[in-house]
């Protein structure tokens, strides 16, 4: 076995990696050990104890703080993957000593929130009333290293083809379409026909610039022989598109379930306006090999059979 190894296996223990993941978030000695409710010479000792270890510097030092290195890099990637595995198996233990069904982590794109996960959740529940499911809302360049450092147990998305790994598995569930939204009694809604002109002319909250959605939004006012919009907002946050929709009186794109969803509620309306953009299925995304708690099985297909509802 070698150094590292050794290191890894046997050496290493539970409050050196909760001091690494600290020191790595906080980026200060000071902050770091005040957030572990140690003093700060206990943090600089641990630290040199670890690094001692090693035989490697995981930090630089300086006046404005610490930085991890390359190596440190990696340890704390290290230390993230087991202290969320620990987590996972104490709340597992509590669950069933408490009398629950166990938990599971969703990572979930706005497309898939209000209709597929709402309603994958409640068919979960209905089974297994007990069970706890973290539900955390984000894109994927956001979620997916929560995915890879198993902080998640299943995203669930578009499976955009640039993110595909040899790492991850993908299973496509359904394609969802894009509309766009406005607030109820927005001028665009009394256009009989609206076109891409007229939207425009309007404030619209768009994608983010490293989407491909965006990418091919743009590509559709080009087609239409216009700019796009000027007067944009670049989020892929639902609570920002709905904000804006009443704030700015701003359009915005959304998936069409979502928009059918948030229209019988009242609270937006879909604008008559075809959107012929092809785009990525919604589907699931989970790590290839890694073994599944029952929580998740039964998550997983929950999703499967909420997505055959729609």
């Amino acid at each position: 076995m070698s150094e590292i190894d050794r290191v890894l296996r046997s050496n290493l223990k539970l409050r050196h990696l909760q001091m690494l993941v600290a020191l790595d978030q906080f980026r200060h000695l000071g902050r770091a050990a005040e957030f572990l409710s140690v003093t700060q010479p206990a943090v600089s000792k641990s630290l040199a104890e670890i690094e001692r270890m090693f035989g490697l510097a995981l930090f630089d030092r300086s006046t404005r703080g610490t930085e991890p290195t390359p190596y440190g890099d990696s340890v704390v990637r290290f230390a993230r993957t087991v202290l969320a595995d620990y987590g996972r198996t104490r709340d597992e233990i509590d669950a069933v000593a408490s009398g629950a069904a166990g938990r599971t982590s969703v990572g979930a794109m706005v497309v898939a929130m209000p209709v597929l996960v709402a309603r994958a959740v409640e068919m979960l529940k209905a089974s297994s009333a007990l069970t706890t499911v973290l539900v955390e809302e984000g894109d994927l360049t956001r979620l997916l290293p929560k995915l890879r450092l198993g902080e998640l147990d299943v995203f669930v998305g578009r499976l955009e083809p640039g993110y595909a790994a040899p790492d991850l598995g993908t299973e496509a569930l359904y394609d969802e379409p894009m509309t766009v939204v406005v607030r109820p009694g927005h001028p665009l809604l009394e256009k009989r026909r609206p076109g891409w002109a007229d939207l425009a002319k309007v404030p619209c909250v768009m994608p983010p610039p490293w989407a491909s959605l965006r990418v091919k939004l743009d590509q559709m006012f080009f087609r239409d022989g216009v700019h796009p919009p000027a007067d944009i907002i670049e989020s892929a946050s639902f609570l920002a598109q709905m904000s804006f929709l009443w704030q700015r009186d701003a359009a915005a794109f959304m998936a069409r379930s979502v928009a059918r969803h948030f229209e019988e509620e009242g609270s937006l309306k879909v604008l008559r306006l075809k959107v012929p953009i092809d785009l990525p299925p919604v589907g699931l995304i989970t790590m290839r090999g890694k073994r599944r708690t029952p929580s998740t099985e039964k998550m997983i297909g929950c999703l499967r059979q909420a997505a055959k509802m729609k």
